[in-house]
């Protein structure tokens, strides 16, 4: 594997870490606040504070303009990234961390053919192979495999 590609390749089996450690850390919140979206709220709440003040401290605060350059659509981000949070939250205590983490895997790598097919939100395109198709299927088989036993 080409070294260039490590770095990256580490750094998002990190986020994944993290975003398997979210899911039930969460729910747990959830739990404790008794309602899905409130938890939800106050995850995304502490992430904004941090963010933040970690862009403050870098000084990367953007210009009107520049926000006002950025596409329609690249506002969203927010919108999804509240979706993910409150739909695993829920799903965490219905079907264990594996298994939801499973589905989000799975979920994320179908839509990722179809974005990079198509070269959405200004993506290089990268054509549908059978090895990317492959992978999504043993993750879905994963996903079942969760659930059998």
């Amino acid at each position: 594997m080409n070294m260039s590609i490590m770095l990256p390749i580490l750094g998002i089996v990190a986020g994944g870490v993290m975003l398997a450690a979210q899911a039930p850390v969460n729910a747990a919140l959830a739990r404790a606040m008794g309602d899905t979206l409130l938890a939800a709220c106050i995850s995304f709440g502490i992430g904004f504070l941090v963010l933040c003040i970690a862009s403050l401290a870098r000084g990367a605060w953007p210009t009107g303009s520049a926000a006002a350059a950025a596409p329609w659509w690249a506002w969203l981000g927010g919108l999804l990234g509240a979706f993910y949070v409150a739909v695993v939250i829920w799903g965490v205590p219905q079907l264990g961390a594996v298994s939801t983490i499973a589905a989000l895997v799975f979920g994320q790598l179908a839509a990722a053919l179809l974005l990079d097919a198509i070269g959405a939100f200004g993506l290089p395109v990268q054509g549908i192979s059978w090895q990317r198709v492959l992978a999504a299927a043993l993750i879905f088989s994963g996903l079942i495999l969760s659930r059998a036993g």
